[in-house]
């Protein structure tokens, strides 16, 4: 059974030298991007939260706790995107972490879910890069984090479009890294595995619940053979790396994108 849920405390301080700074933190309301914008606010830095849901962002900025603005926005749109670069026009970091790219093989996914899961992530992240790298230019200092996905790195028949869409960012993030350096600008990337977040939480316990009756026995369906390490990583180290990417201390890191997947595709979990 798995019972190990990682050594990152939630709110644990690294001092990374962040104090002071101001992220956007895109798909912040929960998951990924709320473990994130924790490990920033425990830095000392001022958050402003991003997505589509109003009452999710007020909860968020309630369980974060300190200086936290939200604002909820369509970043499938280029409306919702632009309106958001002029509400908040200068932020030291920028985290694209919003977008959820559908399932299956090419004959599953109609051409209209390649779009909507593209406009969303691929075009969402293109295009906020475009609206807020000017100002980071400009000022001469800032960092982009993309956060994508390993279905880019180890390409699945099942997850096509996700591998189509996260190995074009891959390729972006690693060309704008090399841009942007010259004007003291980083961009960085991660690619996270599959990931325990409340999404895939709630999944194993309606399969509990379906299968077995029960939904607290949810973590029989987490086998320990199937994941790197004995279990799969938790939001929270996700959060701690990409606190520490945007780091001043590691200035020199840049055009990178690190596959977080405790070495599992060269394993086979």
């Amino acid at each position: 059974m798995y019972t190990n849920f990682g050594p990152i405390k939630e709110g644990q301080r690294m001092d990374l030298e962040l104090e002071g700074r101001h992220a956007v933190v895109t798909g912040g309301s929960k998951g990924i991007g709320l473990a994130i914008a924790r490990a920033l606010a425990a830095e000392g830095v001022r958050l402003t939260l991003v997505a589509r849901d109003p009452a999710a962002l007020e909860h968020a900025a309630q369980q974060i706790g300190g200086e936290v603005a939200v604002r909820a926005a369509d970043l499938a749109t280029d409306a919702g995107r632009r309106a958001l670069a002029e509400a908040v026009p200068a932020p030291d970091i920028l985290v694209n972490n919003a977008g959820a790219i559908p399932a299956g093989r090419l004959s599953d996914v109609s051409l209209d879910a390649w779009r909507a899961g593209w406009e969303l992530k691929v075009m969402g992240y293109v295009h906020l890069c475009q609206l807020y790298l000017p100002a980071m230019t400009a000022r001469g200092s800032g960092t982009i984090l993309n956060v994508i996905g390993m279905g880019g790195r180890a390409v699945r028949p099942g997850y096509i479009c996700g591998a189509a869409g996260n190995a074009a960012l891959i390729g972006f993030t690693n060309a704008l890294g090399a841009e942007a350096q010259a004007h003291g600008v980083r961009v960085l990337g991660i690619n996270p595995s599959p990931t325990l977040t409340d999404r895939m939480e709630r999944h194993m316990r309606d399969r509990a619940a379906s299968e077995l009756g029960d939904e607290a026995r949810w973590r029989e369906f987490v086998q320990p053979d199937a994941f790197p390490f004995g279990r799969p990583k938790t939001p929270e180290e996700v959060g701690a790396l990409a606190a520490m990417l945007c780091s001043p201390k590691v200035t020199y890191l840049n055009g990178t994108v690190v596959d977080m997947d405790g070495g599992g595709q060269w394993t086979g979990r």
